[in-house]
């Protein structure tokens, strides 16, 4: 039987082979994604670009607002467990 089914399925491999490629493709586009270390790298450059006096502060707490926003998405992601 599994030689059968071997020649029956056969035509169907490069649709599982797609099917693969693409799964893992969105599982390392997803850890990118939820990464905390460039968000957490972009509120220390912002607190840096503060202190230089690059930006002022209004602009710090819009731009710390996103940013913490952003690792709150991040950690409800990873606490959901997907």
């Amino acid at each position: 039987m599994g030689l059968l089914t071997a020649l029956v399925t056969a035509p169907l491999l490069p649709v599982r082979v797609a099917l693969w490629v693409a799964e893992r493709v969105a599982e390392e586009a997803e850890a990118v994604y939820y990464d905390p270390g460039p968000v957490r790298a972009a509120l220390a450059e912002l607190e840096h670009r503060l202190v230089e006096g690059e930006i002022d502060e209004e602009t710090f707490d819009r731009e710390e607002d996103a940013l913490l926003d952003r690792l709150e998405e991040i950690e409800e992601f990873r606490r959901s467990g997907r």
